[in-house]
C-alpha cells in the first residue's frame, strides 16, 4: 500500500475502528418485529404449533432473516379464542412494537382480528384464518388486511362440483357450529345445489364437540354426508359414525382430515375423500422437499397449517426483497405482495384483488400407501383431482357472487330440508 493511499484511507479505518469499539456495525441490519398470534395452549395446541412450526422452519432456513432484514418473532397465544387474540394483538403493537401481525386459526378470530389492524393501522396478514367475508363485502373496512391463505368456502365450490360430477343427488350435512363451518358449507352446498344435487338435512354440533352419539342415530340416509371437523372433533367424528355400522361415503372439508391429525386415524377413514388448497401427497419437487426437510425437522408429515405459514414466511421474503429490505408501510407493502405470483409448496398462488388468494384446489382421497421414498405405508391425502387457478368467485364471477348474502347458518337455505 502507498503512502498516499495509506493517507486516504486513514480516516475511514479510524472511523470503523471507532464504532467495532462502540459494538455497532458500519452497516446495521434493519429489524422486522412480527407479531404472531396461534392457540398454543388449548384444544387446538397441536394445530398452533403446526403453525408456528412452519413460520419458523422458513426461518431457520434463512438465517432468520426476511428479505435482507433481521426478524424478531413475537408469538403470543390466544388459546383458540377470537377476544384473547384482540389482546394480543394490541399488546403486540403498543407493547412490543411489532410492524405486522400474522396469524389467527378460527375463522372467528380472523374476524375479530381484522378490525384491531384497521384500528392500529398496522398490517395483518391471515395465514390460516379464513373468514370469507374478509376478502368480500367487508374489505372496504379493512385496508392493512390481506390473506395469503384461503376463504372457507373457496375449496368447498370446487368439491361441490367434483361430488355432482361423480353422480351424488343427496347430501346430509353435519358440521361445527361457528362461522367457519357455515362458510364450508355454504360453499359446498351451493354449488352442489346449482348443479342439480339437493342438501336434505343439516346438524351443527357444538365447537369442541367429543361425543356424537346425540346426532348420529339422526342422520338421514342420502349419497353422502358432508362433514366440517376441527380440532379433537376430526379424530372422533368418523371414528365414531363407522363404528355405528353407517357405511355412506363421506366428503368433507380438508381440515377434517389434515395431516395434523391423520396420523392419529384408522381404517375407517381410508376412502374418505375432502378439498383442500394443499396436501402433503402434491407429488412436485419443491412439496416433496418441503415435506421431506418438515418430517426430518419435527418427525411429521407437514399438513396446510404449516405449509401455509411456511409459504407466507416465503412471501413476505420476496416482497421485501422487493422493497430494498425496509418495511416500506402497510399499503406498499401489501402492493409488493400483490405483485407477487408465488410458487410454493402448495402450488402457484397470487393475490385477486380484493387481496385474497388465487390457487389451486386439490380434491383428496385417503389411502394407506408408500410415498416420496418412506418405507413403510401411512394414511396420505392422495390427490385425485386438481382444479386449477380457483378464485374465491368459483365460476360465478365476482360481480354475481358478491350480490349475495354471506354463507351462514340460514344461507344457502336448507329449502330440501324435511
Amino acid at each position: 500500500m502507498t503512502k498516499t493511499l495509506r493517507h486516504r484511507l486513514a480516516p475511514m479505518l479510524l472511523g470503523t475502528g471507532f464504532m467495532l469499539a462502540l459494538g455497532v456495525s458500519a452497516a446495521p441490519a434493519e429489524e422486522l418485529r412480527i407479531g404472531y398470534i396461534a392457540p398454543v395452549t388449548g384444544i387446538f395446541a397441536q394445530v398452533g404449533k403446526d403453525m408456528v412450526d412452519g413460520f419458523q422452519m422458513y426461518l431457520a432456513e434463512h438465517n432468520n432473516k426476511l428479505g435482507g432484514m433481521d426478524v424478531k418473532f413475537i408469538v403470543e397465544d390466544d388459546q383458540g379464542k377470537p377476544d384473547a387474540g384482540v389482546t394480543k394483538a394490541k399488546k403486540l403493537i403498543l407493547q412490543d412494537h411489532v410492524q405486522m401481525f400474522i396469524g389467527g386459526l378460527l375463522a372467528s378470530s380472523g374476524y375479530a382480528l381484522a378490525p384491531v389492524s384497521t384500528e392500529m393501522k398496522t398490517l395483518y396478514i391471515s395465514s390460516v384464518a379464513s373468514a370469507d367475508d374478509l376478502t368480500q363485502r367487508q374489505l372496504s373496512k379493512y385496508p392493512y388486511f390481506m390473506r395469503t391463505s384461503w376463504t372457507s368456502s373457496l375449496p368447498h365450490h370446487a368439491l361441490g362440483q367434483w361430488a355432482c360430477d361423480q353422480g351424488y343427488k343427496t347430501g346430509v350435512v353435519i358440521a361445527a357450529d361457528y362461522a367457519f363451518g357455515y362458510e364450508t358449507v355454504g360453499g359446498f352446498q351451493k354449488v352442489f345445489e346449482d348443479c342439480g344435487g339437493k342438501i336434505i338435512q343439516k346438524i351443527w354440533p357444538p365447537l369442541g364437540t367429543k361425543d356424537f352419539g346425540p346426532y348420529i342415530p339422526n342422520l338421514k340416509k342420502a349419497d353422502l354426508i358432508f362433514t366440517t371437523m376441527v380440532g379433537p372433533m376430526a379424530l372422533q367424528f368418523p371414528k365414531q359414525l363407522r363404528a355405528a355400522g353407517i357405511k355412506t361415503p363421506i366428503v368433507g372439508s380438508g381440515v377434517s382430515y389434515d395431516e395434523f391429525v391423520l396420523p392419529f386415524m384408522g381404517d375407517e377413514v381410508i376412502g374418505d375423500v375432502s378439498a383442500l388448497h394443499y396436501s402433503a401427497a402434491i407429488d412436485t419437487p419443491i412439496n416433496q422437499a418441503f415435506v421431506k426437510a418438515y418430517r426430518a425437522k419435527y418427525g411429521k408429515v407437514p399438513g396446510y397449517y404449516s405449509e401455509g405459514n411456511y409459504s407466507t414466511a416465503m412471501w413476505i421474503d420476496k416482497a421485501l426483497s422487493k422493497a430494498g429490505g425496509k418495511y416500506p408501510g402497510p399499503e406498499e407493502f401489501i402492493k409488493l405482495m400483490a405483485s407477487i405470483k408465488l410458487d410454493a409448496p402448495r402450488g402457484p398462488v397470487e393475490l385477486d384483488d380484493m387481496r385474497n388468494p388465487i390457487e389451486n384446489v386439490y380434491i383428496k382421497k385417503v389411502e394407506k400407501k408408500k410415498m416420496f421414498g418412506y418405507d413403510k405405508d401411512e394414511l396420505w391425502n392422495t390427490v385425485i383431482k386438481t382444479y386449477p387457478h380457483v378464485s374465491q368467485f368459483w365460476t360465478y364471477g365476482k360481480e354475481k357472487f358478491l350480490a349475495q348474502p354471506v354463507y351462514d347458518r340460514d344461507f344457502p337455505p336448507c329449502k330440501y330440508c324435511e
